[in-house]
């Protein structure tokens, strides 16, 4: 007889357990190094981008955010989302009329890189009010593959706060607390215009 889940229950996602290993110095130093090769250009707005002004990043900076909390998505999708944004803007003018459809397409990506069960297409379609087609989402998915070469496995400051928390001598349910505030403060930042390689230690530091 098969099993079919209640109304009332939620399907158990699995998932590995955290290896220690990778939490050592080596590979801080290795993230430090690859951090680098992630970071989008601080200067797009100006020599790139002919339409789009910060305040209209900043929108859609806050936007994506708003989907990934009401998704319940991971902490590392939006921060992914925004480096995947930032990135393309560095190297592709793109018009204000398709800004909302790059974020929806960079929130599509990184759910992917991150999520168990991605969100889907026509759910992000939806969450713009229908403005843009899924075989429009699905078109951009690809043009943004192209333009950051496939190269997805972005370094992120979100992706350091394990490694600082691993270093305090301190309970576990107050890590679990510093976590939740060093996520949110790595979230805040990412809608604004934070990029050199330092900002990885304030955000995560100040944090915790």
């Amino acid at each position: 007889m098969e099993h079919l889940l209640l109304c009332c229950e939620v399907e158990t996602i699995r998932r590995a357990y955290q290896d220690s290993n990778l939490l050592n110095d080596r590979v801080l130093q290795t993230m430090l190094k690859a951090e680098d090769n992630y970071l989008p250009a601080t200067n797009y707005f100006k020599c790139v981008q002919k339409e789009i002004v910060p305040c209209m990043r900043r929108i859609v900076a806050t936007w994506m955010l708003e989907v990934c909390e009401e998704q319940k998505c991971e902490e590392e999708v939006f921060p992914l989302a925004m480096n995947f944004l930032d990135r393309y803007l560095s190297v592709e003018p793109t018009k204000k009329t398709r800004l909302q459809l790059l974020g929806a397409t960079c929130m599509f990506l990184a759910s992917k890189m991150k999520e168990t069960i991605p969100l889907t297409a026509v759910k992000l379609c939806i969450y713009t009010d229908n403005s843009i087609r899924t075989g429009e989402l699905l078109q951009m998915e690809l043009l943004v593959l192209n333009k950051l070469k496939w190269d997805l496995a972005s370094v992120t400051p979100h992706d350091f706060i394990d490694h600082f928390l691993s270093k305090l001598p301190i309970h576990q349910d107050t890590k679990q607390i510093l976590c939740k505030h060093a996520q949110t403060f790595v979230a805040l930042c990412a809608t604004g215009m934070h990029w050199s390689p330092t900002t990885t230690y304030t955000a995560d530091c100040s944090a915790v």
